[in-house]
């Protein structure tokens, strides 16, 4: 269980990141995802910064290729200093395997990063799953499947909708972890995600963490905002 909501550091550079981050108390301790957008942006010497700062990454940035080259890959990260960091569970489990491989083999500062492995994006539905995938089964059965191989190859847990985290829960073991995006309060407009829920609601469907984005960043008093959304999770 992660104890503090992550918040979604969805800008396009250091500067925009910057102006929000100061909006927080400086001594105010987070956990950031900083995703593909701006990782691609500033580079590993911003996600050092943030480190520096005291925050804990989450590094997401979904690798998906040969085995190999994830492996070489998550060594190079695992050096950073990032806490959290991702892979596609669709590249299969020899992929997985070499992922974990690389980031114990990384020279690590601090600790030893954990992956998780994307399932379904929360921006696909169930008809994208059979017109574009070619997958005939039901979403939450593709959710569950790739949720098993994750944990048969040793990583932490699952990237998932917080719809679907009860169920991974039964399917794998109680540490096994599944961090939830697509996190709104309610009223608010879903976007382009398709699949989501409420802090509190998915702290009752057995979330082990939330990743919060335009609830936070978007919102008139990001803090204050942010301190609603972590005692709605702490409470719940």
């Amino acid at each position: 269980m992660i104890n503090r909501p992550i918040i979604a550091l969805d800008f396009q550079n250091k500067h925009q990141t910057t102006n929000f981050l100061q909006l927080f108390p400086q001594d105010e301790q987070l956990f950031v995802k900083v995703g593909m957008e701006l990782f691609y942006s500033e580079g590993t010497y911003f996600v050092e910064e943030l480190i520096d700062q005291g925050h804990d990454i989450f590094l997401d940035l979904k690798c998906h290729d040969i085995p190999n080259t994830v492996r070489q890959t998550m060594t190079s990260l695992s050096r950073l200093g990032i806490s959290l960091t991702t892979v596609h569970a669709a590249g299969g489990v020899e992929m997985m395997k070499y992922a974990l491989d690389g980031i114990n083999k990384g020279n690590h500062s601090k600790k030893t990063p954990q992956i998780i492995a994307i399932t379904q994006l929360t921006s696909t539905s169930q008809e994208q799953l059979e017109t574009e995938q070619l997958v005939e089964r039901p979403l939450i059965e593709s959710v569950v499947n790739y949720a098993k191989l994750t944990e048969s190859a040793g990583l932490s847990g699952v990237v998932c909708s917080a719809q679907e985290a009860k169920i991974i829960k039964e399917a794998t073991s109680k540490d096994f972890l599944a961090v939830t995006p697509g996190i709104r309060l309610e009223g608010q407009s879903v976007g382009d995600q398709k699949r989501v829920m409420t802090p509190i609601a998915a702290k009752k469907n057995q979330s082990s963490a939330i990743v919060v984005g335009r609830s936070i960043t978007q919102a008139e008093d990001p803090f204050a905002a942010y301190q609603t959304i972590k005692k709605m999770w702490e409470d719940a």
